[in-house]
This record gives structure tokens, C-alpha cells and sequence, in this order.
């Protein structure tokens, strides 16, 4: 990030923006299944198992993970924005494993090897000091547990997110508030390098493909705002004049992605990684 970076005022804004779309996020979740498949078979899961979920949202892979570590076992859902848990507590709200905490990834609020396995899906890019945040899951881990993680692969093997950000960069400024790319982790080695640095050893790293089927440009652009935390909050506050442009800008990117079989609709592919990382006993 550049010296100008303002990390507080960057967290200010990404807590602001997922607040904001708590709810349509979850109801998004669909688009991501696979992804979400992938990191959960990557964390062998078993009951008993004590896990964190990072940047966990409304809880998609809280959820699925409280019932895999059931009876005995449980699971923190932590993340920044605390209309995101609501939406989690009213989803999972009868699972007795599941428990929901506010809380910055970069201090955490768990004592050293208190946990088997942190999983953070769609989130590491997303932190001002993924060292730091890193750094903290390596506390909270027990020795021999692993880390769990997703990222959006390189950014041409995204159009999922690159139509939409190639759209807001023809037509509007850059923003004031600088933001790290969704896809600075896009190439395995930056990924397992990282890892290393804070002292983990890392295990794999295997991409995930998919494709998520939109039936008209409105609907990519909506599910886009849904995924899109402190960008949503920045661009829900521009006039109409600059949201029509940007529709019309998206309309534009899409057309390179019609689906084969349905001329009215868009087939937009994605490539994430999923890197599994053990702390070393």
C-alpha cells in the first residue's frame, strides 16, 4: 500500500459498506457455494473440533461448520461489521455451537492456542495488515492446527469482479480512500510466501473454478454491490447521473461473457485459490 494509506479510515469504510449490504450479502451466498464447498473440505473438519471464521459475514461457512464439529465442538464467527453476525444469529441462531463475536481480525480476542482451525474465506486481501492478521491466527492456532483460506485468483481469471471494477475505473475517479487489490494473493507463490513469513507451513494450494449465471446486466451489478463491502458504501452516495453511466459502462463490459445458451444472459467465470497452512508443533 502507499504511505498515504489510512488503514483506520479504510476499516471505518469496509465496516460501514458490509453493514450496509448485510442482508443481501447473504442472500448471495449462492453464487459462491462451490467456493465455500472447497474451503470446508480443505479443513477436514471433525465433531469436537474448536474452529475461528474470520471475515465470517452472516456466517455461510459458520454455519455449515458448527454442524461438522457438532456435539462437542464449536465455532466463533468474528468480522468487523456487526450487522453481518446479526444477519449469521438469525440464520444459525439454533445451532448451540455456534457462537458470534465483533471483532478485528488484525486483534484478536482469543487467548494463544485456544483453536484447531481458522477458516477465512474471501477475506485476507481485504485486510490493511494481512501480516498482522496472520500473525494473530498463528497465536490463536494450537500447535498441529491449520489455516483454511480463499482468495480470488489472478484478476484476468476473474471477470466475475474485473468487469465491474474495469466499469467504475472508465467512469469514475480514483477513490480518495486507497483500497488493497482483491487480487494481490492471485498467483499461489505471493500466497504460500506469506504463509511462510508468519510461520506456518504451508500444505497446498488448489484453484477452485466456477461460474455464476446472471440473467441481465442489472442483476451482475446487484450481486457485485452485494459482495462489494466499502465499494457499496462509496458508490451508494453518487448522484443518479454517475450510477446510470456505470450501468451502462457494465452493460458494455458484459458482452464478451453471453452465455451460449441464452442470449438475455451473462456467464461469468471465476478462479479462487485455497491455500491449507499447518502451525508446526
Amino acid at each position: 500500500m502507499s504511505s498515504g494509506f489510512d488503514a483506520r479510515r479504510f476499516k471505518a469504510q469496509e465496516r460501514a459498506g458490509f453493514n450496509r449490504i448485510a442482508t443481501r450479502y447473504a442472500e448471495g451466498a449462492r453464487l459462491r457455494t462451490e467456493l465455500a464447498d472447497a474451503v470446508l473440505n480443505a479443513a477436514a473438519l471433525a465433531p469436537g473440533l474448536r474452529v475461528l471464521d474470520l471475515a465470517s459475514g452472516p456466517g455461510l461457512l459458520a454455519g455449515a461448520a458448527a454442524r461438522q464439529v457438532a456435539p462437542d465442538g464449536w465455532v466463533m464467527a468474528s468480522d468487523i461489521a456487526e450487522s453481518m453476525l446479526a444477519e449469521g444469529a438469525r440464520a444459525h441462531g439454533d445451532a448451540a455451537s455456534l457462537l458470534f463475536a465483533a471483532a478485528d481480525a488484525e486483534r484478536l480476542c482469543l487467548p494463544p492456542a485456544s483453536v484447531d482451525r481458522v477458516l477465512a474465506g474471501l477475506a485476507l486481501f481485504m485486510f490493511p495488515h494481512p501480516a498482522r492478521a496472520l500473525a494473530e491466527i498463528h497465536r490463536v492456532l494450537a500447535p498441529g492446527g491449520l489455516v483454511v483460506l480463499s482468495v480470488w485468483g489472478e484478476r484476468a481469471a476473474v471477470p466475475l469482479i474485473h468487469c465491474a471494477q474495469n466499469a467504475i475505473a472508465q467512469v469514475l475517479p480514483p477513490p480518495r480512500v486507497a483500497r488493497p487489490s482483491v487480487f494481490r494473493y492471485g498467483e499461489p507463490g505471493v500466497l504460500q510466501a506469506e504463509l511462510a513469513a508468519a510461520g506456518f507451513a504451508p500444505q497446498c494450494t488448489l484453484p477452485c473454478r466456477f461460474a455464476c449465471r446472471f440473467a441481465d446486466a442489472d442483476s451482475y451489478w446487484q450481486a457485485f454491490l452485494d459482495l462489494a463491502g466499502g465499494v457499496a458504501e462509496a458508490l451508494a452516495r453518487l448522484p443518479s447521473s454517475s450510477l446510470d453511466a456505470l450501468r451502462t459502462a457494465v452493460t458494455e463490459e458484459l458482452q464478451a461473457y453471453r452465455a451460449a445458451d441464452d442470449e438475455d444472459g451473462y456467464l461469468l467465470p471465476a478462479t479462487a485459490l485455497v491455500a491449507v497452512a499447518r502451525k508446526p508443533d
